[in-house]
């Protein structure tokens, strides 16, 4: 169970790898050498995430094990032997396995290739639109009970997605809005650089705890 959970997660981690290496994201994926890589057989112009890939195929199969290893449990008054045939073989091979994927994640995630460019394309697409929540959190903080926020801004999106302008134009026009945070905290509030938490804190927290887990 515990090596299916790695599994798992190096999967997860993987697969949000492929998702944003895909041609319409393409903000963060493999290295990709195109003097030792061919990305497909039939089509030239491909470069696939064939670690990511594998990483993920493999998890299938370790956790695939965990079925097996569980029906292990019940036996013939406690001794019969239907056990050992099948541990001789998902005990080794799930081990090796996540060995495998783990190097796999390690030489992965080494390498990534970001692309700041299109990461910040990507935010504007919806011209300011995922900045709702935000506008929504923020009038709350002002007094503006949370339904009541919810439906205004809840309009002001309808209205700009109709219109095909941003969030912030429309709602820097409403005087709801306007009545309760100022064009100054209108900026802040409909910038995402400025709403990533704790991300940073936490990141730092991992990378300083790991240097005590080896």
């Amino acid at each position: 169970m515990d090596l299916a959970n790695i599994a798992s997660t190096l999967e997860k981690m993987a697969l949000e790898i492929r998702n944003l290496q895909r041609t319409e994201l393409d903000e963060v994926g493999e290295s990709f050498d195109p003097r030792k890589q061919v990305g497909s057989s039939t089509m030239p112009h491909k470069m696939n995430p064939i670690t990511a890939e594998r990483i993920c195929g493999i998890s299938r199969v370790i956790r695939a094990y965990v079925a097996p290893a569980l029906q292990n449990n019940p036996l013939w008054h406690e001794r019969d032997l239907t056990n050992s045939s099948c541990e001789r073989i998902i005990l080794p091979e799930s081990c090796m396995l996540t060995d495998y994927i783990i190097k796999l994640s390690l030489k992965l995630f080494k390498n990534l290739v970001f692309k700041p460019e299109n990461i910040e394309r990507n935010l504007n697409l919806s011209h300011g639109l995922i900045m709702a929540e935000r506008v929504m959190a923020e009038l709350t903080r002002k007094g503006v009970g949370r339904q009541t926020a919810y439906a205004l801004v809840r309009v002001c999106a309808l209205d700009a997605n109709e219109k095909g302008i941003g969030l912030k134009e429309v709602i820097s026009l409403s005087t709801e809005v306007t009545k309760y945070l100022s064009s100054e905290e209108i900026d802040e509030i409909m910038n995402p650089h400025t709403y990533i938490g704790s991300a940073v804190q936490m990141v730092d927290n991992v990378l300083a705890e790991s240097k005590d887990w080896f």
